[in-house]
């Protein structure tokens, strides 16, 4: 357990825009920070970051909360487990009982593989050091392609010991249960065999954003031609290979900086060019770029650049993914390599400042990269030249932008010496076949909804409630939560004075509604007011970080909700022009939302009374419409006031 002492000292400590800029791109946009939400795709952007409050909030699909919500959604930590990055990420200490191998094996299944992979990758990084076959093979193996320590420790590589079941027996005496091992892919349970998966292998940890180890590639350093160069760690509950990039955990910070992302093959590539100073680098591990990869690159730029070897059929069979980068609205430039060279060992054969400034000068923009390699291949034929026209319009279609699409097709018909309108007919062919396309994928699917949308069947939650307090409700809640301590000051005049009464909005919300006997028809809105009172009951008035900060999810993520706003007023005390706002003429807001709410129950009961009344025998019908008179004066009376506050 975490004391409640360090848990306020990481809350205060915590700066949202420093948390969520750590995976989020954030612009300036008034006095809030603005970007492209995490949870959800979007293209324009919606995701609001407010540092006064220290909370987000996504107007897109609706996910918000404090620094703390926002690394437990992000990264599916527990709220212990949110609290110890941000303690890492602030440099606070955390005092923590060790964990016993009965609480380890007590985490849950996702927990459990988290912790069972940052032990082996613990372990295969001591091995390195302090083993003898892991110095004089691994460690070797490394400081032969020039990897210093501080690159080696920075990527947690390491050395599987060359046994069948070295790292199983150890971890068994650990107290990791063998289930984790082998969902893991750690451990090859085989009948009632088991063994070691990467064992004779260096060892290359793989981690996702904030650093957790997911899975983890090994190399053999055999020459035996049958035996896999590499293997990889199965697809499990926390390592999903097409949502990761490698090195990703150590670039972002760079690629926000410097407005790019370099993209490489495999592990070597990243490790090499990061020690020659090229820090906003990543791979894909060997496997084909995914949708989900390039989302996650775009999360942090616009920009990615693309480096190869100079095997121009390795380039070809890229294509497919490199047009899906441009599809999600992506810049893509290529760097091709000296024949014989890759990232790593172009890296390694040249000083730091030569390889970034070959890295600068041989970017080229791939619809033009594209269009001259495929040019020089047609050798003047015709109909080979048409089939590139093809390819790269093709292209160029897959652009959102449509000025940028515009742009392409000017400078590619200057290099094909191709009428623009010619380029521009094909392009408008394309789009039309396109759109067709997706016609018939969406009527193979779903017929119905692309020729006659079906009316949906009227149900009884769809129904009009007329006596609905949900609205009313929220405007308390949102009053409650926003202005808990703000003071009310209502001045009653009697015939000798004018007497003056104070109450923070908390409490004056809390008692109104006690005292009339009111209840929340919406359970969140209930805690809400539940949790409110319980701290005033302990003569504590709440403030703004009492409902951001709370350990209750539902309440912290509601507050980010009930405490941003997708707009912004502008300064209008610029021009001399003085503009209210809620603040300002607070009793009045208070006393507007809590008589709004009592009408609607007080008319709900009015309607109830009067459907009694209908079916009540003759003996109860003139106590129910003496008690109809009184609730009737009781609605003109509140009504009357509603009228008289919305006047003023």
């Amino acid at each position: 357990m975490i004391d409640t002492n360090t848990i306020q000292n990481i809350l205060e400590t915590a700066r949202i825009d420093e948390v969520v800029g750590d995976f989020v791109t954030l612009k300036k946009r008034g006095a809030n920070l603005l970007g492209l939400c995490p949870f959800h795709n979007e293209k324009t952007p919606s995701f609001t970051v407010s540092p006064r409050l220290g909370i987000y909030k996504c107007f897109g699909c609706g996910k918000g909360g404090n620094a703390v919500n926002f690394v437990m959604e992000h990264e599916h930590f527990s709220y212990p487990e949110a609290l110890k990055y941000l303690a890492r990420k602030y440099n606070i200490e955390i005092q923590e009982e060790e964990q016993t191998p009965e609480q380890v094996q007590a985490l849950n299944e996702q927990e459990s593989l988290y912790h069972v992979s940052d032990f082996a990758a613990r372990y295969f990084a001591d091995n390195l050091y302090n083993h003898g076959q892991g110095r004089a093979i691994g460690l070797t193996y490394f400081k032969e392609r020039g990897f210093r320590d501080d690159i080696i420790k920075k990527f947690m590589l390491g050395y599987a010991i060359d046994e069948w079941t070295n790292f199983t027996d150890h971890a068994i005496a650990n107290g990791y249960d063998k289930k984790y091992l082998e969902s893991t892919g750690l451990t090859i349970v085989k009948e009632d065999k088991m063994y070691d998966r990467f064992r004779g292998r260096v060892i290359f940890p793989i981690q996702n954003i904030s650093g957790r180890v997911l899975g983890f590639g090994g190399r053999t350093l055999s020459v035996d031609k049958k035996t896999p160069k590499y293997v990889n760690s199965p697809e499990s509950e926390i390592y999903h290979k097409s949502n990761v990039l490698y090195g990703i955990n150590h670039a972002r910070t760079a690629i926000i900086g410097s407005d790019n992302c370099f993209l490489v093959e495999g592990y070597t590539d990243v490790i090499s060019l990061h020690q020659a100073g090229i820090i906003n680098v990543v791979a894909s591990s060997g496997t084909s770029l995914t949708t989900e990869q390039i989302k996650l690159i775009k999360r942090y730029t616009r920009n990615i650049t693309i480096l190869f070897d100079g095997d121009s059929a390795g380039i070809k069979a890229a294509f497919r993914g490199i047009d899906m980068v441009l599809e999600e609205g992506l810049d893509v430039k290529i760097v091709l390599f000296p024949e014989g060279d890759d990232p790593d060992s172009f890296a390694r054969k040249h000083r730091s400042s030569e390889v970034e400034d070959f890295l600068h000068k041989n970017a080229v923009n791939f619809i033009f990269f594209k269009t001259r390699l495929l040019l020089d291949e047609t050798n003047g034929d015709p109909l080979k030249k048409a089939a590139l026209i093809g390819e790269i319009v093709q292209s160029i279609a897959l652009i959102p932008d449509k000025i940028v699409q515009s742009l392409y097709l000017k400078e590619c018909s200057a290099i094909l010496h191709m009428e623009e309108t010619t380029l521009m007919n094909e392009l408008n062919k394309i789009r039309r076949r396109n759109y067709d396309r997706k016609i018939k994928e969406q009527a193979a699917v779903a017929p119905e909804k692309v020729l006659v949308p079906p009316k949906p069947e009227p149900t009884e939650s769809t129904e009009f409630d007329f006596f609905s307090t949900e609205y009313q409700e929220k405007d308390i809640i949102r009053l409650l939560m926003r202005y808990p301590q703000h003071v009310l000051t209502f001045e009653v005049k009697t015939d000798k004075e004018v007497q003056t009464y104070e109450f923070p909005v908390a409490s004056y919300i809390v008692n109104d509604l006690r005292r009339d006997e009111l209840h929340f028809r919406n359970p969140i809105f209930q805690k809400v007011f539940d949790t409110a009172a319980a701290a005033i009951d302990a003569d504590t008035i709440p403030d703004e970080t009492f409902f951001l900060y709370n350990p209750d999810k539902e309440i912290s993520a509601l507050a980010a909700t009930m405490l941003t706003s997708r707009y912004e007023l502008n300064d209008w005390s610029r021009v001399k022009i003085v503009v209210k706002n809620e603040a300002d003429r607070l009793p009045m807001a208070v006393t507007h939302a809590l008589l709004s709410m009592k009408l609607r129950v007080l008319e709900k009961k009015f309607d109830e009374m009067l459907a009694s009344l209908k079916q009540a025998p003759d003996s109860e019908i003139m106590p129910l419409m003496s008690q109809q008179r009184k609730l009737q004066q009781k609605i003109e009376r509140i009504a009357q006031e509603l009228q008289r506050i919305v006047l003023r």
